[in-house]
């Protein structure tokens, strides 16, 4: 919906040349800044003015507004814009088997356990924390179910479910399609390939049996969390590195809570938990951790 911010530029036509050449100055950075501070608790830094102004370019172009003071002005009046500002702000970037030796652990050290559960007939629970277009949950899949569809047999017989979230709605719609190009699938082992990637139309498409198993869902990690049971194994890579110190000893306060005893938790190669976190938990690997039995999240 075209708002009432149509400039003389824009009647001619040539609203193309809107939004690029519209300057970001610090003020209105900040007031971005301050927008995406509360409502998805991303810290933007100065240095990413030059990233801010390309990503929100094509917001101003849609909306027909010739600068950023008149933008500022329409997200805070409009809560859909708001939203589509913290979407196009968001990084969304990721590749199958990305950091592989967090895949190698979970397959290694921890699949005996979640089979053992299940077959158990207890619930089994993983969750891809920030899952961008969904490479990681759909590679968390391939990873429990193997490399043949016999491996895969205990999920079948179990109550296994992978939940994918993510802030951007666009990115949870790319995992429930489960629809990726040809370069994007090439990463996959030949062997996961074989069994779990089929050619589509649009290039590949993660086998039904596999997408069956994951729930993606829109979910600002900073609202409230519906989920009822606690989590064997929770992946939040690379998505607390864009919080202030506030916000990433809250986030980690909470996933530390969702996490069962003795469940698994894996964060990006740059990431470290706190003090803090680190006393509730076990070092387990290269930025994997364990929560240690009857340790309680709070």
């Amino acid at each position: 919906m075209k708002h009432d911010l149509i400039t003389t530029a824009d009647r001619r036509g040539d609203s193309s040349a809107l939004g690029a050449s519209a300057e970001l100055g610090l003020a209105e950075f900040r007031e971005i800044a301050v927008i995406m501070q509360r409502e998805a608790r991303i810290h933007l830094v100065e240095s990413k003015l030059t990233l801010v102004h390309s990503r929100l370019s094509r917001r101003l172009r849609e909306h027909g507004v010739s600068n950023f003071r008149d933008y500022v002005a329409l997200v805070n009046r409009d809560e859909a814009e708001r939203r589509a500002m913290v979407t196009a702000l968001t990084t969304n970037h990721t590749h199958f088997f990305r950091e592989a030796h967090h895949f190698d652990h979970l397959r290694s050290a921890v699949l005996p356990d979640l089979q053992a559960r299940a077959r158990a007939g207890r619930p089994v629970r993983i969750w891809s924390a920030g899952c961008s277009s969904g490479e990681e949950v759909y590679t968390i899949a391939m990873t429990i179910a193997g490399e043949s569809h016999a491996s895969a047999a205990w999920l079948r017989n179990g109550d296994v479910r992978l939940l994918a979230t993510d802030i951007a709605p666009h990115v949870v719609a790319s995992v429930a399609e489960g629809v990726y190009a040809e370069s994007t699938v090439e990463p996959i082992p030949p062997a996961y390939r074989a069994h779990w990637v089929k050619p589509h139309e649009k290039g590949f498409i993660i086998a039904d049996e596999l997408r069956a198993l994951v729930t993606p869902r829109v979910l600002n990690l900073f609202d409230h969390w519906p989920m009822k049971l606690q989590y064997d194994v929770i992946f939040c890579r690379n998505v607390m590195i864009y919080f202030d110190d506030a916000a990433k000893a809250e986030l980690e306060t909470k996933l530390i809570d969702m996490l069962a005893p003795g469940g698994h938790l894996y964060i990006g190669h740059s990431e470290r938990l706190s003090a803090r976190g680190i006393a509730k938990m076990f070092s387990a690997g290269q930025t994997i951790y364990g929560k240690i039995e009857g340790s309680a999240g709070q």
